[in-house]
This record gives structure tokens, C-alpha cells and sequence, in this order.
């Protein structure tokens, strides 16, 4: 399931935006593959930061999750500079991702979307242990 929809991105940055950021070929139609593709990266960047602590793909997207990617998507669709406040919304997902990936704050998902707490990718540092009998003798 995706984190974002052009229907999300349309709700939240309106048809005149989309048209300037999203019609490549100048024809008068928001171009539905340069959308999917800034969906995509939000996506990649989103899953980058939550993925340590949540399986991924989420089956259920919160809201959340779906602001911070209209929010990072819409930020790409800009090439030429985004406006000032484009740029803070995406500062802003920005933030919360990392203090998602800093477990100060967590995804309203279920119990089974989050990643077992294992070891894998824990580093465990052990103390040798003393050799006794002086230098160069084996326990």
C-alpha cells in the first residue's frame, strides 16, 4: 500500500501547484509517473528512517505516515527551489522521522509491525577474559 496518493498530494498542495511541478511535458495533465516517482522517494526515505523498528511494508499507513509523505514528495516535485513553506513541511517530516528512528516517538501501528527486538545489527562488546599464570601463558 502506498504512503501517498496524488489524491493526498492534491488535498494538500491543490490541482494549480501540481500542474506547475508535475506537468513535465506541458500538456495541461499532471503527469502521473513524475508523481509516483516523488512518491516513491518519499517512500524510500520514509522507510530508511522507520525501517530498524517497523516491518516494512506497513500493511496499515497512519495519517502520520501519510503527511510526512505528501510533505517529502511534494518537496521533490519542486525542482527549480520550493517555496519557503514547502521547505519547512518537509524539515518538518524530516524531524519526525528521525525522532521516530530515535524511538522518541512511535508509529500508531499494531504490535506485529514492529521489529522483534533481536540482535541483529547489535554490536556486543565482551571483555576478554584475564589470563592468569603471567605473560604469555594460556588459561
Amino acid at each position: 500500500m502506498p504512503y501517498a496518493t496524488l489524491g493526498d498530494l492534491t488535498a494538500r498542495a491543490g490541482d494549480e501547484e501540481l500542474l506547475q511541478v508535475a506537468d513535465r511535458d506541458g500538456d495541461g495533465v499532471i503527469d502521473a509517473d513524475v508523481v509516483a516517482a516523488a512518491i516513491a522517494t518519499a517512500e524510500s526515505e520514509i522507510n530508511g528512517y522507520i525501517g530498524a523498528r517497523y516491518r516494512l511494508p506497513l500493511v496499515v499507513v497512519p495519517d502520520l505516515v501519510t503527511a510526512w509523505a505528501v510533505s517529502i514528495a511534494r518537496y521533490h516535485l519542486h525542482r527549480d527551489g520550493a517555496p519557503d513553506h514547502v521547505v519547512r513541511d518537509w524539515k518538518s517530516a524530516l524531524d519526525g522521522l528521525r525522532d521516530v528512528a530515535r524511538s522518541l516517538v512511535s508509529l500508531p501501528v499494531s504490535g506485529s509491525d514492529e521489529q522483534p527486538a533481536d540482535d541483529a545489527g547489535r554490536v556486543t562488546l565482551v571483555k576478554p577474559r584475564p589470563v592468569s599464570g603471567g605473560f604469555g601463558s594460556w588459561p
